[in-house]
């Protein structure tokens, strides 16, 4: 599979996220079974069989190592809509932090209402406290409405380098 790699540029200006309809919030213990859910949904979407348990898990041990953070939007009645899942990782030459943003979902009912931009806006939010040099993602080539919502989010396709992976 071929991907896009993407780089949000931190930039000093401040930003503070309005959300009218919807709350995000760091995901907690108590949000681990309606994470699980749309995330086991994530995972049959990039066709991995599902496993809601393995799901749950999954998620706990990154809440308890805290290996990640993880954002979830609520609706109004607290239902979950979506979530993203950030990594963090460092850069040597810039000797500072990176986040990588891996895991962005949102529910089919609630797309179309700039969930995922809200997501998103809350991970260069983090990305801005954490005085991080760099927001970056990758996504598929192929994904033609991911694509598109990086570019409107202000990432920037990265051109300049070739990226490898290794499995075993």
């Amino acid at each position: 599979m071929i991907y896009n790699r993407y780089i949000y540029p931190v930039t000093p200006a401040a930003h503070q996220l309005h959300i009218k309809t919807m709350t995000i919030h760091q995901a907690t213990p108590q949000d681990i079974i309606p994470l699980a859910l749309l995330f086991d949904e994530y995972r049959v979407f990039y066709q991995y069989p599902s496993d809601i348990s393995g799901s749950e898990l999954f998620l706990a041990n990154r809440l308890s190592c805290r290996d990640s953070v993880i954002f979830v939007a609520r609706s109004a009645d607290h239902t979950m809509m979506g979530f993203v899942q950030l990594y963090p990782l460092l850069s040597s030459v810039r000797m500072k932090k990176l986040w990588l943003l891996n895991d962005l979902y949102v529910h089919p009912s609630f797309r179309g209402q700039k969930v995922s931009v809200k997501l998103i806006d809350r991970a260069k939010q983090l990305t801005r406290e954490t005085q991080a040099a760099a927001l970056l993602l990758e996504t598929a080539k192929s994904n033609t409405i991911g694509n598109k919502l990086y570019h409107r989010t202000d990432f920037v396709l990265d051109n300049d380098h070739n990226y490898y992976s290794w499995s075993h």
